[in-house]
Formats: C-alpha cells, sequence, structure tokens
C-alpha cells in the first residue's frame, strides 16, 4: 500500500484493520467470493477481525436461509442480510452501521438463475451484493441469461435507486471490463467474461451513473482478484480482474482508498477469488 494508507494493493493488508476506531478512518466497504462460507467462515472470521469493513458484501456463499450464520456475524457486530436457496450461488451483505430496507432479488423473470442479488441501506449508502451469471459459453442458452441479467440489473438501478444519491453495487461480475483486467488477452479470445457484449452489457450497468474506483485509482495497473485453482495460476500471475465496487460519483469523488488484498488467496483452501476494500470519507446523505 501506498504511504499514508491511501491507494494500494496489498499481500499483507497493511491497509489498516485492527483496533482502529470507525470514527477515526473512513467507511470501508468491502466484496469477497468466497466460494462457500460453510468452507470458509473461520478465514472470514479472521479477516472482518484484521480489516474491520463497515459493510462486507459476500458471493457464493453457497447455503441456504436457514442456514445462513447469522447469529455468528451478529456476534462479532454485523446485521446481515442473505439471499440462498441451496449449496449453489448466495448473496449476503453484512453491516455494522446499520442493515434496513432488504430486498432480496429482482422481482422478475431473471430470479430464475438462482439467488444472485441482495440489496440494503447501510447507513447512508444502498448497497447492491451481486454474483453475475458465469455464461459458460459464448453459443451457450447461460450466456445469453447473463446479458439478460446485466440489463435487468440496469433497468433495477434505475426503477429503484437515484444515481445522484450514495449507492454502491459491489461483487462478482464475471466480467473482466477491459484487456488490462486479464493476464493475457490473447489466450482468452472466444471465451466468456472477456467478449464484447458482456463488457457492453457491463458499461451499460456502469453508465446508470456509477464509477469503477478501484480502476479510477489505479490506472493501468496490473490488478487481479480471481485465480484459477489449477495450474499454479496465483502464484504465476494468471487472474482476471472480476470482482469490482461500483459506485455513484458521490461516493467515488471521496473515495480515499482502494486495495485488493491478494493476501487472502493464499494460505489453507483460500477462496479462488479476493477480498476488494475501498474507503469513502465523509459520506453524507448526497
Amino acid at each position: 500500500m501506498t504511504d499514508g494508507g491511501a491507494v494500494g494493493v496489498t499481500d499483507g493488508g497493511e491497509a489498516g484493520g485492527g483496533a482502529e476506531p470507525v470514527a477515526a478512518r473512513p467507511l470501508r466497504i468491502a466484496t469477497w467470493n468466497v466460494n462457500s462460507l460453510r468452507a470458509r467462515m473461520p478465514r472470514v472470521e479472521e479477516w472482518v477481525a484484521e480489516h474491520e469493513p463497515d459493510v462486507l458484501c459476500l458471493q457464493e456463499t453457497k447455503q441456504p436461509d436457514r442456514t445462513f450464520p447469522a447469529e455468528l456475524f451478529a456476534s462479532i457486530g454485523y446485521e446481515t442480510a442473505h439471499h440462498g436457496d441451496g449449496q449453489w450461488n448466495g448473496v449476503a451483505i453484512a453491516s455494522r452501521i446499520g442493515l434496513v430496507g432488504v430486498q432480496r432479488g429482482f422481482g422478475s423473470a431473471e430470479d430464475s438463475e438462482g439467488c444472485r442479488m441482495v440489496a440494503a441501506t447501510c447507513g447512508e449508502v444502498r448497497v447492491h451484493s451481486v454474483y453475475v451469471p458465469n455464461g459458460r459459453s459464448l453459443d451457450s442458452a447461460h450466456y445469453a441469461a447473463k446479458l439478460a441479467w446485466l440489463a435487468r440489473l440496469r433497468c433495477f438501478l434505475g426503477e429503484t435507486c437515484d444515481p445522484a444519491r450514495p449507492v454502491a453495487v459491489c461483487g462478482d461480475f464475471n466480467v473482466a471490463p477491459h484487456d488490462r483486467d486479464v493476464w493475457d488477452p490473447a489466450e482468452l479470445v472466444g471465451c466468456t467474461h472477456v467478449s464484447g457484449p458482456e463488457r457492453a452489457a457491463l458499461g451499460d450497468v456502469e453508465a446508470w451513473g456509477l464509477v469503477d474506483v478501484v480502476r479510477a485509482l489505479h490506472g493501468d495497473e496490473e490488478l487481479y482478484s480471481w485465480w484459477d485453482y489449477r495450474g499454479g495460476a496465483f502464484h504465476r500471475g494468471h487472474g482476471m480482474r472480476i470482482d469490482l465496487v461500483l459506485v455513484t460519483r458521490v461516493l467515488a469523488d471521496r473515495c480515499v482508498g482502494a486495495w485488493i488484498d491478494r493476501e487472502a488467496r493464499k494460505g489453507v483452501k483460500p477462496s479462488d477469488h479476493a477480498p476488494v476494500v475501498v474507503e469513502i470519507g465523509a459520506v453524507g446523505p448526497g
């Protein structure tokens, strides 16, 4: 991380976890595809204790609502909202600054793709935790469903939010926004996650009034948030940046820090994704 804790990508989480009082630092929003909360909850607890996010969005909890560990989160100071129905998908928001106005799913046909969106107001920010469908292959019906899901997300934001207000859309988008967000664009020609229609659909979501603050702060720096478990991809640097924190301009203008915690991708039985964290100063009602 850079001097002063303003902007950086860390291997050791130097960005200020620990006992720092909430009032002494900016609002900290994080997103993490944990690839099974049942398998990864001890790691999540450790990470939360170290980094103390004010809001944590989770994806791929792979749990139904009835087994989500709400009481465990409550014991460490977090209210939670979860949307899950079984062993696949599943999204959650954990907040220690309040959590009201929960909405699970879009209430439309796109919800047939599984439990992939939950929204709630945390403090002054309307937060969305999203897990965009993978798409599988360009000639698959799942790919068409992915594009439809992203289009529905764009419409949903227009129906429920105001781009002049504090809004955050966080999660695993399963789209690398640009060629600079993958280790080797030539290796991925003809694959999902990098195709023109997917990137255009994500661009439409951003055009509603959202800023990719991690990229905005880091320019063309090499940044990845996901690495395949296979082939030593993490150690070879073969990654993709598909986990994003998109925020409205009122938040982006106050963003004082952003990083991807690669350290969380290490160790025993890690998720294949790393947490993405942003810090917002002086948040108000907009």
